[in-house]
């Protein structure tokens, strides 16, 4: 997810090792009520021929009070270790070929046809069964960020300077484990496809996916995703009628001045003092020029210029970036943008060139594909949020629901504690998420086929 958001993870899962061996005193869903969950679980395994070399594993399990397919605690276990592997082995964007390589590895034990290879690394794994005609997409993201990780933990990132900092690991094995259940779950009609994306984090992934064909060779009447929320209760299902996410692109603000002596100023352009009135009249652009009752910020985050105390530089560049919740606001920080670095050339004497690249849209959940998203969190017993403000993070899930109607949602990762947050170098997925995570997803493609 590009962009930083304020929460923290609060590690509440099973203590196990990079290789899932379970540490004994701990009950990894007991923090908030998954131990129940579980335990309602009539646990099974079968295993049958899965005419591709290798074997399908059965893990679903009847919920006695709904009739609900659930994961049984040997999935979560084993969902706790893919997380765990994932997490111990993360790949950047557009780089993702051993975490491709995992995630083909276990549709392949479930028996579950898959194409690789679209928009990059992108996997899309395809289940049929009965002989309704819907389809519905569930989606994931498997990239992860060129952050130095300092959690300390036994499974911590084996990739110096890459970390899963953003919970990809914890949406892949969640998908994972949606498929698992609806292999092994008869009560349903229709197509769902599983879609792993790569290059979330600023790549485009979504749009080279789209671009790849993705709706045109798997041709699904909806799609659906989540991303992990730190900050709200484990657990818990945010669903939004609306705007979910931002948004936003990147700016890069270049000002060439005249370099010289640091004591002779009179004979050069400072780009530096130009730089200076720069960011401060930049700030009025939000506060000044955009409608108090939209959403926009406009942050710049980065300056760069000189190499000597004694010489005034040539040249400066500011970074940053602009995030909105409605299209119309974009033009209008676009223009401010342009206008004042016109004014601040003109003031100063140099040249201000702006360069604004948009990225991801705004993520808009069709209200149609919210309320199922509301329905199926009721019937896996999650607690469902409506009251949430959206967020000002991206999300390129915004491309799908472009071509597509959908819904993505928050499920709750845990308190804020000790300061780490997404994008953080202390951030950590929360295991205990999983059962309410795969259940979610896997209810939710159920719940769109049998609307249709």
């Amino acid at each position: 997810m590009p962009g930083l958001v304020p929460g923290i993870h609060v590690l509440l899962a099973a203590r196990q090792d990079v290789d899932g061996r379970v540490k004994p005193g701990h009950d990894d869903g007991e923090a908030f009520g998954l131990k129940a969950f579980a335990n309602s679980v009539a646990a099974r395994e079968a295993f049958v021929g899965a005419g591709c070399g290798g074997r399908i594993i059965r893990y679903g399990g009847e919920n006695r009070h709904q009739g609900l397919k659930t994961l049984t605690p040997e999935l979560h276990q084993k969902l706790t270790a893919w997380r765990r592997h994932l997490h111990a082995h993360p790949e950047l964007s557009l780089q993702e070929k051993a975490t491709a390589a995992f995630v083909q590895e276990k549709l392949t034990e479930f028996g579950i046809p898959f194409e690789a290879g679209i928009g990059g690394h992108g996997i899309v794994a395809t289940l049929r069964r009965g002989s309704a005609q819907g389809r519905v997409g569930l989606r994931a993201d498997m990239d992860a960020l060129p952050i130095t990780e300092d959690t300390g933990l036994p499974y911590a990132s084996r990739h110096s300077g890459v970390m899963h900092a953003c919970g990809h690991d914890g949406h892949t094995a969640s998908l994972l484990g949606a498929a698992a259940l609806l292999v092994d779950d008869t009560d349903w009609s229709g197509t769902v496809d599983f879609i792993f994306q790569p290059a979330e984090e600023g790549y485009g992934g979504s749009r080279a996916m789209v671009a790849a064909g993705l709706f045109e060779r798997f041709p699904m009447d909806r799609v659906f995703g989540f991303h992990n929320w730190p900050g709200l209760e484990a657990g818990t299902i945010a669903v939004h009628d609306g705007v979910v996410m931002a948004s936003g692109g990147r700016v890069t603000i270049t000002i060439d001045g005249h370099a010289g002596h640091a004591g002779m100023p009179h004979l050069t352009r400072d780009p530096v003092m130009a730089a200076g009135h720069l960011i401060v009249a930049l700030q009025s652009v939000v506060s000044r020029s955009v409608d108090p009752l939209d959403t926009a910020v406009l942050s710049l985050s980065t300056i760069e210029g000189g190499t000597a105390a004694n010489q005034i530089a040539g040249r400066v560049v500011i970074r940053g970036t602009l995030r909105f919740h409605r299209d119309g606001v974009k033009d209008v920080i676009l223009s401010g943008i342009e206008r004042t670095c016109a004014g601040i050339a003109t003031s100063f004497g140099v040249k201000v060139t702006p360069e604004i690249v948009m990225g991801v849209g705004v993520v808009i959940n069709t209200p149609a594909e919210a309320g199922l998203a509301r329905t199926a969190a009721e019937k896996v017993r999650a607690k469902v949020r409506r009251d949430l403000a959206p967020s000002m993070a991206g999300e390129d899930f915004a491309f799908y629901l472009q071509q597509r109607p959908g819904a993505f949602v928050w499920i709750g990762n845990g308190q804020l504690r000790d300061g780490a947050e997404l994008h953080g170098p202390r951030y950590d997925f929360n295991d205990a998420i999983l059962p309410v995570a795969s259940s979610w997803m896997a209810e939710v493609a159920k719940t769109a086929l049998a609307s249709n």
